[in-house]
């Protein structure tokens, strides 16, 4: 019979030694994002904090994907076996606009050499991506858990 072990990662941990509390964004941090707050628009508008956040958002969890598919961080060398070659590796990246509730949304899709990365995120030939705000927030209102979202 074979034990399974919980896992817990650093934020959890972090989470942990405070008392229980979920981690959070510092208001150190959203006082370095809203200083040169005007108006509205420099919010929520083209090129605003907004989507600034989101494409960064994309753009890093498609990373992470292709990081936990290639088996090795970006800028490292993956391990190879004496004798063999390195299989597949990184390739650049390519753009891709999204269409949301929001407008579009222009991001950095990465690509490896043998062109079978799949991402599971924003799929390959997607275009439109809504609600997926929405679809968290609905999932935090029905009782589901951090590790549950993350799962789903």
């Amino acid at each position: 019979m074979k034990m399974e072990r919980e896992v817990t990662t650093n934020n959890e941990q972090e989470a942990q030694d405070r008392g229980g509390k979920k981690p959070g964004i510092s208001a150190a941090i959203i006082e370095e994002l809203m200083k040169d707050y005007q108006k509205p628009e420099d919010l929520v508008g083209p090129g605003g904090i907004m989507e600034q956040l989101t494409k960064r958002l994309y753009e890093r969890v498609l990373g992470a994907e292709m990081t936990h598919y290639l088996g090795y961080e970006k800028g490292q060398a993956p391990k190879v076996e004496a004798g063999r070659r390195r299989e597949n590796h990184r390739n650049g990246t390519s753009r891709k606009t999204l269409v949301s509730e929001d407008g579009h949304l222009e991001i950095e899709v990465p690509r490896d050499r043998a062109g079978d990365f799949e991402p599971r995120f924003v799929r390959k030939g997607q275009r439109r991506f809504g609600g997926f705000d929405s679809k968290i927030i609905a999932m935090y209102a029905r009782g589901m858990t951090v590790r549950e979202i993350q799962a789903f």
